[in-house]
């Protein structure tokens, strides 16, 4: 468990961070941008869930994902070791059944919805928008651990889960739409006429 006493450590101030491992990184460091936009979803979650409340499926899909989220914090900011390292504790990495589980909630999610016909822009309700919002942080998250992995060794089951979540918040989106109903669709080449 995690105890936090004092909130401001004065650590920070000259642009550098602690990891998991204590090793010190610059705030601008890959990793710790990876793990920060892990951070910054978790926050635009708080946000839709507060248009929820007539979808008590969605908002307790939502809660979960969020402490998931602190475990893929918690993976990311914790470089690799070693096998040969001797190591205080063991580092939380994210698990494949933490996907297993997105995917069987994206598919009985989708199972209420029509199949798209056209992509579909990204309003509608309030929480399908705030939804629509996250799923771009996933994705931007997601390419920041891309980066991270080409620099450093990560955890694959991370990348994974940030592939299906954003998968998982596009589908969401739809629901918190009327189970599709209210999508706006796009419309190719719209406003290309002249007046």
């Amino acid at each position: 468990m995690v105890t936090l006493n004092k909130i401001y450590t004065r650590t920070g101030d000259l642009g550098e961070t602690s990891l998991g491992d204590n090793t010190r990184r610059n705030k601008d460091d890959i990793r710790v941008e990876a793990y920060g936009s892990v951070d910054e979803l978790n926050s635009s979650l708080g946000m839709a869930m507060l248009y929820l409340e007539e979808l008590p499926d969605l908002k307790n899909g939502l809660f979960r994902i969020q402490n998931d989220l602190f475990d893929l914090g918690a993976d990311l900011c914790h470089p690799e070791f070693n096998a040969d390292e001797e190591m205080p504790y063991e580092p939380l990495r994210m698990q494949p059944e933490q996907t297993k589980r997105l995917e069987s909630e994206i598919d009985a999610m989708n199972a209420a919805l029509n199949p798209l016909k056209s992509f579909i822009l990204p309003g509608g309700s309030a929480a399908a928008a705030h939804l629509h919002l996250a799923r771009t942080i996933a994705r931007r998250a997601e390419r920041h651990a891309i980066s991270l992995s080409k620099r450093e060794a990560i955890n694959q089951n991370a990348l994974i889960y940030l592939n299906r979540l954003s998968d998982w918040l596009f589908v969401a989106a739809r629901i918190s739409n009327g189970n599709g109903r209210d999508d706006i669709l796009w419309v190719p080449g719209a406003n290309r006429k002249s007046i």
